[in-house]
């Protein structure tokens, strides 16, 4: 019972942001081209101010060293979800394109952050949350730096594909990286922290408005019948989670045996919040901003965080059992 009213706060917060922005579309109290603006304030403020401040917080010498084992792991695993969804995503877009980036993004990712952090938190505590966020950096260095650039449409692909590396979101990762590791946050001043800090609230709320707002530029009806996006979603929730937390255990248990390193199940339930919630909103908020069609993203994070709701409480209840209950 925590965990479906942990997961199902920020699900209602999701759809109450979400309806307001169709509303609003729909009544055209929102001018025309105002979805483009919401992303690309999430691509040039929000985000960076969320990557920067994340980095410089939880990336220190000292974290890094006592959660080296834990970002290993949770690199073998991302490197193992991206190959799966560039394997996949063939099969759901023949042509390649930002349209199967979409795909490859969609498998490759949930929404570690805006619907994994408050479960953790909730369940958890504050101080499980900082080990997520440490097991959560290999990921957020892949959304932002190959997660973009498999999004970004052709026509934006000038001077090669490094260049699409080179966004805002990750240069403010690096940047943070950097501030974390050297330890010169404290030199900030106090009102540019806080600054960071209020801005970075604005990713997830402004996010949904935006997913509302370009839900209600299409046909509501035909979005519920793509039927690529529920088999998409389905190995999104159930299936690729199941492989990765078990391609995890694989990993924990080879090294125990082999280098008698001593690795507990917690690691395996920080790969599920990882790995298990829905789908995110990168692939409305980046399509949109660099001209490309979000309508096939907003499909997927409107029907994967209602389906969400079920997956996660049944598949941790199963974990439990197998695991035992993590962080005690």
């Amino acid at each position: 019972m925590t965990t479906f009213t942990a997961t199902l706060t920020p699900m209602l917060t999701l759809f109450a942001c979400i309806a307001l922005g169709f509303i609003l579309s729909k009544c055209r109290i929102l001018p025309e081209g105002s979805g483009k603006v919401m992303a690309k304030m999430e691509t040039w403020i929000f985000c960076p101010a969320l990557n920067f401040t994340t980095m410089a917080y939880f990336c220190t010498v000292d974290s890094i060293g006592e959660h080296f084992i834990n970002i290993i792991l949770s690199s073998f695993g991302v490197l193992l979800a991206v190959g799966l969804s560039i394997f996949l995503a063939r099969y759901f877009v023949k042509e390649k394109g930002a349209e199967r980036g979409v795909y490859h993004y969609a498998l490759a990712f949930a929404n570690s952050g805006y619907m994994g952090d408050p479960i953790v938190l909730a369940l958890f505590g504050e101080v499980a949350l900082s080990y997520y966020k440490l097991y959560c950096l290999p990921i957020q260095l892949m959304i932002y730096s190959w997660g973009i650039s498999v999004m970004t449409p052709s026509n934006e692909k000038k001077g090669g594909s490094w260049r699409r590396l080179i966004n805002a979101p990750t240069i403010a990762m690096l940047l943070g990286i950097v501030v974390g590791l050297s330890g010169v946050g404290k030199y900030i001043p106090g009102f540019l922290t806080n600054s960071l800090d209020t801005l970075k609230v604005c990713m997830g709320p402004v996010a949904m408005l935006l997913a509302g707002v370009t839900i209600a530029k299409y046909d509501f009806l035909s979005m519920l019948k793509n039927k690529k996006v529920y088999i998409a979603t389905a190995l999104r929730l159930t299936l690729l989670p199941a492989m990765i937390v078990s391609f995890t255990f694989g990993l924990k248990t080879l090294a125990n045996a082999a280098f008698g390193l001593e690795i507990g199940n917690d690691v395996l339930f920080l790969t599920f919040f990882a790995t298990a919630p829905a789908l995110g909103l990168n692939t409305v908020i980046f399509p949109e901003a660099f001209g490309g069609n979000p309508e096939t993203g907003a499909s997927m994070a409107m029907i994967s965080h209602t389906l969400c709701v079920i997956t996660i409480p049944l598949i941790y209840a199963l974990m439990v059992a197998l695991f035992g209950v993590p962080f005690q």
